[in-house]
């Protein structure tokens, strides 16, 4: 269940940049580590992930740190792009220069003003919240899904990246072996045309099993998904429709009333994400862009103050990762 931290400040939000007006000492570490697996998407295998960990230190010789977690295919910025503007802000940053980052740097917006508020975090621990179990792709989800020995939990398969029936049939057989009181989300990441998200939704209206299918049509197709929202009963969520703060802020008022899958890491400013999600208080799942401990550390804050209570954080991927 998430978390509200009561008394959490946000001290770079709340006061304003000629009251802070601090210079810290910036550097930055670039990475690049390579899946145990591949992950299989209907983007594609993705294999390498590159990201960038940047620390602050202030005049008191508190450090900050936070990471640069592009994701390209999904909206942001490439890696390129994050390492040049890194390069660019040289040894010193204050906060006007931070506060300019461009909204076409989501991710470097994210990991740089992450960095800033984590000077002063007074909570670092990870808040305890539910996560999804990402399962693989194809008939290998059975297997593992039949390994599982809890009784309960979330799960994630994604579709959209084999023969369509042989999926379905596949489904069939993860609602046999699916855990008593666990639920099951479908993502097809963008990878369906509307016959096979129709298809889909009335499979998925007739089982009353899934818990919601998320993202079934290409982000430039929102006003079908918009559609298949009212007309069928399985709950649908937008993910790479709503990839960045001004994204999700635009399916808001075109009218989604849908679940909005939020990938902090590359969705830009924490601050205007935190002030879109308290003012409408949006169905929010916050979910993993496969980032290392430290953009972990600072999306789950995020996630535990903002997502809803009652639906799981999309950060059961470790077994990706290691």
């Amino acid at each position: 269940m998430g978390l509200f931290i009561s008394g959490f400040q946000h001290p770079v939000e709340n006061l304003s940049l000629t009251e802070m007006n601090e210079i810290y000492q910036f550097q930055f570490h670039p990475y690049k580590y390579p899946f145990p697996q591949p992950l299989l998407t209907s983007h594609g295998n993705w294999a390498v992930r590159e990201g960038i960990i940047v620390s602050l230190r202030d005049d008191n010789g508190r450090i900050g740190r936070g990471e640069i977690a592009p994701l390209p295919w999904f909206g942001s910025e490439t890696f390129a792009m994050a390492r040049n503007f890194c390069h660019q802000l040289g040894e010193e940053v204050n906060n006007q220069e931070i506060a300019a980052i461009p909204d076409s740097l989501p991710a470097t917006q994210f990991g740089i003003i992450s960095a800033q508020e984590a000077l002063e975090c007074s909570q670092p621990q990870i808040p305890s919240l539910h996560y999804t179990y990402l399962l693989p792709a194809g008939a290998a989800a059975l297997q593992v899904l039949a390994s599982y020995k809890g009784e309960e939990g979330t799960f994630k398969w994604k579709i959209g990246v084999g023969d369509p029936v042989e999926e379905r049939e596949i489904l069939a057989q993860l609602a046999q072996i699916l855990p008593p009181g666990a639920k099951l989300r479908l993502d097809a990441n963008g990878g369906l045309t509307l016959p096979e998200a129709q298809k889909w939704l009335e499979v998925t209206d007739q089982m009353n099993l899934v818990e919601f299918l998320e993202q079934p049509l290409p982000h430039q197709q929102f006003p079908n998904m918009l559609a298949l929202s009212y007309n069928y009963q399985t709950t649908l969520a937008l993910d790479e429709s709503v990839a960045t703060a001004k994204q999700l802020e635009a399916c808001y008022h075109g009218g989604w009333k849908g679940i909005f899958v939020i990938k902090a890491a590359i969705a830009g400013s924490p601050q205007r994400l935190r002030r879109f999600c308290h003012q409408y208080e949006i169905d929010a799942v916050f979910s993993s862009v496969f980032e290392t401990s430290i953009g972990r550390t600072a999306v789950l804050r995020l996630a535990a103050e903002l997502s809803s209570p009652h639906r799981a954080v999309g950060f059961g991927v470790n077994h990706w990762l290691f």
